[in-house]
């Protein structure tokens, strides 16, 4: 952003005259646009520009108080902290937010690069190319219902009154296409694809195509599955989608507020088979949107959340590590009130097993490529969970497409069952992983 110092030099001036000791700002831009086509036609074609500005102000008796704006000129600024300064002398006296002591500590390297957005145009036609020759792979796919193809350029910035000036931009393309199949006499099948790049043009939109129309032929010979106990397999999305939808085991504001399934005691305790390692690796090689620094401007890192089964970190804000004695990990979220959530998964093998498996010669084995219902499926205060799934069943090394059927479990049990954790690593949208093998776990079939 060429604007940070002006916004600097703009709400240092505005402090100035309002007598305002301490504050800080925190802003994101996100321009973006993104186009669905329909049946060779197109559907939706957005273009969005959206910026929120942050501010906050402590009082002489360091209460502090939060507001919003999406104006950065310099009245605009004026007047943020100014609402903010008023709202101070109503804020909490509990567990006062400070900065971050590592707020002016430097960040990683990080190669930056926007790439140019391609006119709308572009996107129809790379998206109607797309649809076409999906619908093309297979007579049964019939229509491409959900599909997508945006680009998005963010810009970032935090500042505060003890000298902490940090900002940076990226920017990312996406892609989803996902199928409907109809065949007669038979159920319709779906499955989809996503892809993610830095710009555009290197988007794999062909590999995504290809990820598509596979995955959309292999369940068209679907079987019903018998109820029962089997032992599964959780390809990298699935396993990623799992252990996201139970991140308050690692969530420190979420175990402050005793709204997690971790006391802050279970540091160091077992929570799952020594096969399993798992990191939040906001600077991972893989990860395209990565962020250098978090809403409070604490640089962000690699964090082992679990090494060989052991709890091994909790992810913080300023304020959770403050209360819990420990360093804040660039995981917050600047707003009325601060959140921490993960920035990206990586989950690797740990201790080595045993034994090593297959799905060439797999038998009776459930790999399962996609949960849904994440949000209404998981109890995470409880751990349990209960969702359908799309997948196969595998016999002597084949895949048989299972009809419909729904998993169920408790989330520390999966992490306990843990049976084998393959090598080879695969990229999702959240993070990366390898396909995850649970001894046993009940599946119910129609």
């Amino acid at each position: 952003m060429t604007k940070i110092q002006e916004i600097t030099t703009a709400a240092q001036d505005a402090a100035q005259r309002l007598g305002i000791q301490k504050f800080d700002v925190y802003g994101a831009s996100i321009d973006e646009t993104s186009a669905q086509v329909d049946q060779g036609e197109p559907q939706q074609v957005k273009a969005s520009n959206r910026s929120t500005v942050t501010v906050r102000v402590w009082n002489d008796d360091n209460s502090v108080g939060v507001t919003s704006t999406t104006d950065v000129d310099p009245a605009g600024l004026e007047l943020a902290l100014k609402t903010a300064h008023e709202a101070s002398f109503f804020g909490v006296r509990d567990n006062v937010p400070d900065f971050s002591p590592e707020s002016t500590a430097p960040t990683a390297a990080h190669a930056e690069e926007k790439y140019p957005q391609a006119p709308v145009s572009t996107l129809l036609e790379k998206l109607i190319v797309a649809e076409k020759e999906l619908m093309s792979a297979h007579p049964a796919i019939k229509s491409v219902p959900y599909n997508g193809l945006a680009q998005r350029d963010i810009d970032r910035f935090y500042l505060n009154s003890a000298g902490a000036v940090r900002n940076e931009s990226h920017s990312y393309a996406s892609l989803y296409l996902y199928t409907k199949t109809e065949e007669e006499g038979r159920k319709p099948r779906s499955a989809g694809a996503f892809r993610v790049s830095y710009g555009l043009d290197k988007l794999d939109i062909d590999g995504c195509l290809k990820e598509a129309a596979e995955k959309t032929i292999s369940h068209l010979n679907y079987e019903k599955v018998k109820t029962g106990k089997y032992r599964v397999v959780f390809s990298p999305e699935a396993i990623l989608g799992l252990i996201g939808a139970f991140s308050n085991l690692f969530n420190a504001q979420s175990i402050l507020d005793k709204q997690s399934l971790s006391t802050p005691e279970s540091l160091g305790t077992a929570i799952a088979s020594p096969l399993l390692c798992l990191c939040d690796d906001a600077l991972h090689p893989e990860n395209v949107g990565a962020e250098t620094f978090d809403g409070e401007g604490t640089p962000t890192r690699r964090i082992p959340l679990i090494t060989n089964g052991v709890l091994s970190n909790f992810l913080h804000s300023a304020g959770t590590a403050k209360r819990m004695n420990a360093q804040p990990t660039g995981h917050a979220n600047m707003g009325a009130k601060v959140t921490v959530s993960p920035h990206f998964y990586h989950i690797f093998p740990g201790e080595p097993a045993t034994q090593e498996y297959s799905l060439e010669t797999a038998d009776n084995v459930i790999l399962i490529d996609d949960l849904s219902a994440l949000h209404a499926g998981v109890q995470s205060l409880q751990g349990s969970f209960s969702l359908p799934f799309d997948g196969w069943l595998i016999q002597n090394g084949k895949r048989i497409s299972v009809e419909s059927a729904t998993v169920a479990g408790d989330i520390r049990e999966v992490l306990n069952s843990i049976i084998y954790v393959e090598k080879d690593l695969e990229f999702t949208g959240s993070g990366v992983a390898p396909r995850v093998w649970v001894d046993s776990l009940s599946v119910t079939g129609e």
